[in-house]
């Protein structure tokens, strides 16, 4: 991309839909914005059918962004949807219209959409934040070829996922750029202050198991490494922050087989954006053992 203005449309979750997708895309019109392009977001009006999503709910309760523009109006699987929000897309003449590609669900949609917009010659680029699923299902392969034969351009944001490009493309127009930090969760907060915010004891030592749970996430892993007794023996206490997108009872149960109720505390529930730097302030450590 030149150092000129770009008109550009970023594709992909955004308010009221929350979780850490919409949190970067949200972050990232921001920044191009503040580069000088003329930035907006196309989300969903339908993300997930409600029996295919695992979680609670998949709507925010905060405040919409007021220095960002988001439209929301892409159903996730309405083809004939696909097509008015191609039309719409190509009606706005993006230099650039930028794809966040998570799933193989995503891909007809997704993967139709650009088709459509790359016929009046509108540039087309994913961020990949997976090719291959953590979780497989039938079709996967076949979605994900359809969507990637769309793209003018790859980022990855892990080496793993730039290498898994290879499989479905032989485009060499791809770059592994690692995932930013984000700067939408407030300032950093002393750890005191955020063990007395979270009620926590102020003395002990924590590590923190933090986003939505389910199986590939690898909490039971973890589960089973507090019941190492040298582990035990240092006293730490584990904090597990996120929603279960699946049935708790199998962590439950290791908890209790363990005997690990004293030493893990279960914050299981969405935690929301303003409560976010409490958890990660209040931790002497921060635990993914994800099992891929």
């Amino acid at each position: 991309m030149s150092a000129m203005k770009q008109k550009i449309i970023i594709v992909g979750p955004a308010f009221p839909l929350r979780g850490g997708i919409a949190n970067f895309n949200e972050a990232l019109c921001r920044a191009l914005n503040k580069a000088g392009h003329d930035t907006k977001i196309v989300s969903f009006s339908l993300q997930y059918p409600r029996l295919l999503f695992p979680g609670k709910s998949q709507y925010d309760n905060g405040d919409a962004p007021k220095d960002i523009d988001i439209e929301t109006m892409i159903n996730s699987v309405n083809p004939f949807n696909w097509i008015k929000v191609a039309n719409h897309i190509k009606q706005n003449k993006p230099d650039l219209v930028i794809f966040r590609y998570w799933l193989p669900f995503m891909a007809p949609c997704l993967g139709t959409i650009a088709r459509r917009i790359k016929k009046a010659g509108i540039k087309t680029i994913a961020i990949t934040d997976n090719i291959i699923p953590h979780e497989s299902r039938i079709g996967d392969t076949t979605f994900t070829k359809y969507f990637v034969k769309q793209m003018d351009g790859f980022i990855a944001m892990s080496k793993s996922v730039l290498d898994d490009l290879s499989e479905f493309t032989d485009n060499d127009k791809k770059v592994f750029l690692p995932h930013p930090i984000y700067d939408v969760f407030g300032e950093m907060v002393e750890k005191q202050k955020a063990l007395q915010h979270l009620k926590l004891l102020q003395n002990d030592k924590y590590i923190l198991f933090f986003g939505f749970i389910r199986k590939y996430k690898g909490l039971d892993l973890l589960l089973e490494a507090m019941a190492d007794e040298r582990v035990k023996e240092l006293g730490v206490k584990l904090i597990v922050a996120g929603e279960y997108y699946e049935d708790a009872q199998p962590y439950n149960d290791l908890i209790a087989k363990y005997n690990l109720e004293k030493s893990v505390i279960l914050r299981t529930e969405y935690i929301p954006t303003e409560e976010v730097k409490y958890y990660f302030c209040a931790c002497d450590m921060v635990v993914q053992p994800y099992w891929r």
